[in-house]
């Protein structure tokens, strides 16, 4: 009876008709956030403790996808490129006095700084080939007695006036001059230069020189600079260490100590370069009396760059995780050169023949260079350059350099076990450098031809007393070392005609036969019938053995990981590493990508 009391028992029982039923009360805004806040408060009493950390761990992983999301989308769509900035601080063994590229040649330190501050008309590329620098391009006449060489326009000097043929008309004529002194007269011989306008100039050659292109990366001067200065006064001139060049860098400034010895050299990016500004903005060069010197100063952070490390030296390097060890093909090779006319044993051409088979070079190569280089069995390095590789060989065979001397009438050892021959013992001096790694090669050498019978006394001298030796060819046999062009000309070295100071004929070797191979081949244009006049020429002198060609040694260039864009693999000396350093860089950009 109850149930009619409520006018709208079912609608209310259903829903079905909210808006009869009372509205709730409205609340505001901060009413509701307060009501939220509470809730958020409890959570805590209502969550267990897993629940918190993965609601937390959640809510930082959108957190840092939000913030990382630019960035993401940044090197996606963008790669890293070279920026201009940063410093690069090499070490060198040695002292500039000369930094003229008339006057360098004897010297690594001035040749480094001479290569970074002077241009050549052309230079040697990271692959070792000759490519235009200051010259736009050259023309070769049909009968290979004229090179037309176009300047580039764009070039000037670091003072900022042109460079023309002027320049090179100067430089040329002053290294054919012996008034000046320059050690490059000799390939500048038979040679005259004409100038066309200011942009072009004809070099004409007498004969036929198939290196000739060899010569034109000699560095060039500035007439402007130069003209005023008296021959004799060439070599004394203060360019010589504030030099004005064309090159990717300018010379700044120079340091000394308190006794006048240069210690550092820095150097700053030429803006104006023809070939573009250099990336890096600095190249500072320190300079050290010895390289475990130069090493300390690498382990103290002082410099970042080594010019040259040799292989006995690797394990000193501290921070190796720092440093992109580089490993570069050079067209030098260690040797023993047998000088007749100071020991007539020498003379006797079985003895040669016993000391080439008593040597174990690879003993020497694993020893002293840690296996950091190959062993040479020819004048030529068959190893590096394009040449016949198939050649003759004396291997280390101990046995038979015994019968060699057997057969040549040694025998009758002494306590010592040297042998004797009508009572002439068997003794040769070896003459060589301070430097340790030719001190140990020389020692591994005396202990190798004692078991030959060989007496073998060393005398190692320092740099300015052994050229002494050398000038005066004052040795019975020499340890040095000699350094070809990749295309070689190997007449300096082994030309009946440079036995005498200044050529480096360091055997004193005479063979007509030789003397006329290496005459046609300078001038055989064609490059692969000069090859063939070479590989006759170096099966002569191995059949002669005038020495003992030993090792060819990589050229080890410790330079910093963050240097990046070197790309070199082989160089024609070694101050061509810097041959493309306008594309280094230690900076880097963002730029978009293709």
């Amino acid at each position: 009876s109850n149930m009619f009391k409520d006018p709208h028992p079912i609608e209310d029982f259903f829903g079905l008709k909210p808006e009869l039923k009372e509205r709730p009360k409205q609340t505001s805004l901060a009413e509701r956030m307060s009501g939220f806040g509470s809730s958020l408060r409890l959570l805590p009493r209502v969550l267990s403790v897993r629940e918190r950390y993965l609601i937390l761990g959640f809510s930082l992983i959108i957190i840092i996808s939000i913030v990382t999301i630019p960035f993401s989308a940044l090197n996606h769509f963008t790669k890293a490129a070279p920026a201009y900035g940063g410093r690069l601080i090499e070490g060198i063994v040695g002292q500039p006095r000369h930094i003229n590229p008339l006057l360098d040649q004897t010297n690594d330190a001035d040749r480094d700084l001479t290569s970074l501050i002077y241009s050549g008309l052309l230079k040697y590329n990271e692959e070792g080939k000759l490519v235009p620098d200051l010259a736009k391009s050259y023309e070769i006449s049909s009968d290979g007695l004229n090179y037309t060489v176009y300047l580039k326009d764009d070039s000037i000097w670091h003072d900022e006036k042109p460079v023309t043929a002027d320049d090179i008309v100067f430089t040329i004529t002053a290294a054919q001059n012996p008034d000046y002194g320059s050690q490059q007269r000799f390939n500048w011989q038979g040679v005259t230069i004409e100038k066309v306008n200011d942009t072009t100039v004809i070099f004409k050659l007498k004969n036929k020189y198939a290196q000739f292109l060899n010569n034109m990366t000699i560095g060039i001067l500035p007439k402007h600079i130069w003209q005023d200065v008296q021959p004799i006064n060439f070599s004394l001139s203060d360019y010589n260490l504030k030099p004005i060049g064309s090159g990717p860098y300018i010379f700044d400034k120079f340091e000394k100590d308190e006794l006048g010895k240069v210690q550092s050299y820095e150097l700053s990016a030429n803006k104006d370069y023809y070939d573009g500004r250099p990336y890096i903005n600095t190249v500072e060069i320190q300079f050290y009396d010895s390289e475990d010197e130069m090493i300390s100063a690498y382990n103290r952070n002082q410099i970042s760059d080594i010019a040259f490390v040799s292989a006995e030296n690797l394990k000193k390097l501290k921070f190796k995780q720092r440093l992109n060890i580089q490993e570069l093909k050079l067209p030098r090779y260690f040797g023993i050169f047998f000088n007749q006319s100071q020991n007539q044993i020498l003379a006797n051409k079985n003895v040669r023949l016993a000391l080439n088979h008593a040597t174990d070079k690879q003993a020497i190569i694993h020893d002293v260079l840690a296996d950091k280089g190959t062993a040479v069995y020819s004048p030529l390095i068959e190893n590096v350059l394009d040449v016949e590789k198939d050649v003759k060989k004396y291997e280390f065979d101990l046995d038979n350099a015994n019968k060699i001397l057997t057969a040549d009438g040694w025998g009758s050892p002494d306590e010592k076990g040297v042998l004797k021959k009508k009572n002439t013992r068997l003794s040769v001096r070896i003459t060589t450098s301070t430097w340790p790694e030719l001190v140990n090669v020389a020692n591994m050498i005396k202990a190798q031809w004692a078991k030959a019978g060989v007496d073998v006394t060393i005398e190692a001298l320092p740099a300015s007393q052994l050229q002494q030796v050398i000038k005066e060819r004052g040795y019975e046999a020499l340890l040095f070392g000699e350094i070809l062009n990749l295309d070689p000309d190997p007449i300096a070295l082994w030309h009946s005609s440079q036995k005498r100071d200044p050529g480096l004929n360091l055997a004193l070797y005479d063979n007509k036969t030789a003397d006329g191979l290496l005459e046609e081949a300078r001038q055989t244009l064609n490059p692969l019938e000069r090859t063939k006049k070479y590989d006759d020429f170096q099966k002569i002198v191995i059949e002669d053995a005038p020495g003992v060609f030993i090792y060819n040694p990589l050229y080890l260039y410790p330079i910093s990981k963050d240097i990046k864009g070197f790309s070199t693999k082989i160089i024609s000396m070694p101050s061509d590493r810097f041959s493309n350093i306008e594309k280094w860089y230690i900076d880097t950009k963002r730029v978009w990508g293709d």
